[in-house]
């Protein structure tokens, strides 16, 4: 498969701005690999594809308001500051993005806040955009971490053109967030009310929790023709024995298992045992998933509508079957789906 097989003309309004209102009255769109069917739904229909005993694999990153706006010392310039990863939480050393890159030099000193309480110092330069920045602040380090929040901003997609909004900090982040780390959200479990997965427990869907903080590299575009060629910045993950006898169990009795999200299921493929069962991971990982691809873990997944030439989409292409893919995404542009990180939803089964 080439980079060009993923290329397709995604009409601008079809990016969705905001939420549905209503988290399970997303629309979904049910796509049977083995009937080769299409159907229309709402998200809450979900439950009806799940019985007693299956499982679905939920990522419980928690996304942190990962984009600040400081000052430039001297000249005073605006720069927006987007934190990547801590890379020292004693030196209080950040992978960060800034923007606009070209004024910031080696040297320079950042000032956050109306009070100037937080500053920053760059070390060093990691690439065209990316910085390493050592944060300046009297306080304990729990101290630190809370002005960071004070100051940070819900770090919502770049392509979403409004400011900000106090809902987005509750609507960009899944409901199951726990293990704070991501610096995006994994989209497919925004769609998951209360309501939606008490109606699963009760029904006897089992829940596996893993852990992968999302990171840049998720949206990185794709720049090489041949896809073997391209490299994955690599992101935390952490898959807990609990979840693996969760996941193994079902696999043994032959119930379905379905990755909520592409992280979930990168997460999964990431650590498969020889014997083709989920084993433990604590560390990090750079897995990429193009076709072909052998799935070994899911048999169905949860997903967004993604853009084109994404890293995303070629995950699903791989799990889908690519003609089919194509098909469904043509149908989706047809029928007005919403696309992205606020979009609707699809299940692949």
């Amino acid at each position: 498969m080439k980079l060009s097989h993923f290329q397709f003309d995604l009409p601008k309004e079809l990016l969705a701005e905001y939420p549905a209102e209503n988290r399970d009255e997303s629309r979904l769109m049910v796509i049977d690999r083995k009937k080769q069917t299409i159907e229309h739904k709402l998200f809450k229909d979900v439950i009806d594809y799940f019985d007693d005993g299956d499982v679905l694999i939920l990522n419980n990153t928690k996304v942190f308001p990962a984009r600040l706006y400081g000052n430039k010392e001297k000249t005073g310039a605006r720069i927006e500051v987007f934190l990547l990863r801590e890379l020292n939480s004693e030196q209080r050393l950040w992978d960060v993005l800034v923007d606009p890159a070209r004024k910031i030099r080696i040297g320079n000193k950042l000032y956050f806040g109306d009070d100037d309480s937080l500053v920053a110092e760059v070390i060093d330069n990691t690439t065209s955009r990316g910085r390493t920045l050592r944060f300046l602040y009297d306080g304990s380090y729990e101290e630190f971490r809370n002005k960071l929040t004070e100051l940070g901003e819900t770090p919502i997609p770049k392509y979403i053109s409004r400011d900000v909004t106090p809902e987005d900090a509750e609507r960009y982040q899944t409901i199951y967030a726990k293990e704070e780390g991501a610096v995006a959200a994994p989209t497919a479990g925004l769609h998951f009310s209360k309501q939606l997965l008490k109606k699963l427990e009760i029904k006897g869907i089992k829940f596996a929790e893993v852990t992968l903080h999302v990171g840049l590299g998720t949206f990185n575009p794709v720049e090489v023709e041949d896809l073997s060629k391209h490299k994955m910045d690599s992101e935390e993950l952490k898959i807990t024995q609990e979840a693996c006898d969760i996941v193994n169990e079902a696999k043994a009795k032959k119930k379905r298992i379905c990755t909520v999200g592409t992280t979930s299921m990168r997460a999964v493929e990431s650590s498969v045992s020889s014997n083709n069962t989920l084993n433990p991971f604590d560390g990090w990982t750079n897995k990429f998933v193009f076709p072909p691809h052998e799935f070994t873990i899911p048999t169905c997944m949860i997903t967004n509508f993604h853009t084109p030439k994404s890293t995303l989409l070629m995950m699903v292409s791989a799990f889908c079957g690519h003609d089919l893919m194509k098909r469904a995404y043509a149908e989706a542009i047809q029928e007005g789906y919403k696309f992205y990180s606020y979009g609707d939803a699809m299940l692949i089964i």
